[in-house]
């Protein structure tokens, strides 16, 4: 590996290089299995709640409280079709302990600093991601992030994409189309097709997708891309769910993007004092002291 870029943070130069060319930039092994716990256990918790919620309405008997992580949802839903499933979301963002803790874990803080510096917000947008085998399976087209948030004045907003297991061909991968992050937002619509309603980019912005890159990883990598980087994701063909989060950061500097919920100062090298601790966040401030 390259040396160390000169200014904080923990990728080198040749890293911040690729990603400032391709738009992305994937990070083998970033964190440990110790490091996800926090945030796998949030994951049981909200599976848990949407057992207790099905158990209640009658759906259901066994809320199969012994079965594995990556399979337990998929067995809970496998009586059900996408519109019993899709009554919980196509991602979740509960304000749980656990997602503040990966939010605000240094490795991913070091390597988002290496590329928009040390003053760093944690946008409001972060989604854990479940998709479910056969149930809610489906791919998510091909889009660009900001395309949620067009009338934003924020960029780069930095995308961090981590799976919980392992992300392969068969179970649906992230796959991007480099460089086209330096693009303006393009004309885009709300797909019919699926019932999840996600953005789509419109078909004549899609040249070049011989160019497209699969991007298949083990738990605990990473993928960071730039908002306006074109991207997508396949069909989970296999027989356990595949768990990811996305998580997004940006300079403090920038719109905060209150209209999507409550983000926060995840460091700062100017007022340290001021980062947001988990008691902050569950309580939807800011900044500490608030």
């Amino acid at each position: 590996m390259g040396k160390a870029t000169t200014s904080r943070g923990s990728l080198t130069d040749e890293q911040v290089a690729f990603y400032e060319t391709a738009g992305y930039l994937v990070l083998p092994h970033l964190l440990t299995a110790d490091e996800m716990a926090p945030v796998r256990a949030a994951m049981c918790d909200k599976v848990s709640m949407i057992a207790a919620q099905l158990q209640a309405d009658g759906l259901i008997r066994d809320r199969l409280l012994d079965h594995p992580f990556a399979t337990r949802l998929a067995a809970l839903f496998a009586p059900f079709s996408d519109k019993e499933f899709l009554r919980y979301g196509r991602s979740w963002r509960d304000r749980l302990p656990g997602y503040y803790h990966l939010l605000a874990t240094p490795k991913i803080l070091d390597a988002v600093e290496s590329l928009i510096g040390g003053e760093i917000f944690s946008n409001p947008v972060y989604n854990v991601r479940p998709k479910v085998p056969r149930v809610a399976a489906g791919a998510v087209p091909w889009h660009q992030d900001k395309s949620y948030w067009p009338d934003a004045n924020a960029n780069p907003v930095i995308t961090v994409w981590l799976p919980l297991v392992d992300a392969t061909l068969e179970n649906g991968c992230l796959h991007i189309l480099p460089r086209t992050h330096r693009q303006r937002l393009l004309s885009h619509h709300q797909e019919t097709y699926s019932g999840t309603g996600y953005t789509e980019t419109d078909e004549q912005h899609l040249a070049g997708r011989e160019r497209v890159v699969a991007l298949p990883l083990e738990a605990g990598g990473a993928i960071l891309f730039n908002d306006c980087c074109l991207h997508m994701s396949t069909p989970n063909n296999s027989t356990e769910v595949r768990w990811s989060v996305d998580l997004r950061y940006q300079p403090t500097d920038q719109d905060p993007m209150a209209q999507h919920g409550a983000g926060f100062l995840a460091r700062s090298h100017a007022h340290p004092e001021r980062v947001a601790t988990l008691e902050d966040w569950l309580a939807k401030r800011p900044e500490h002291g608030a």
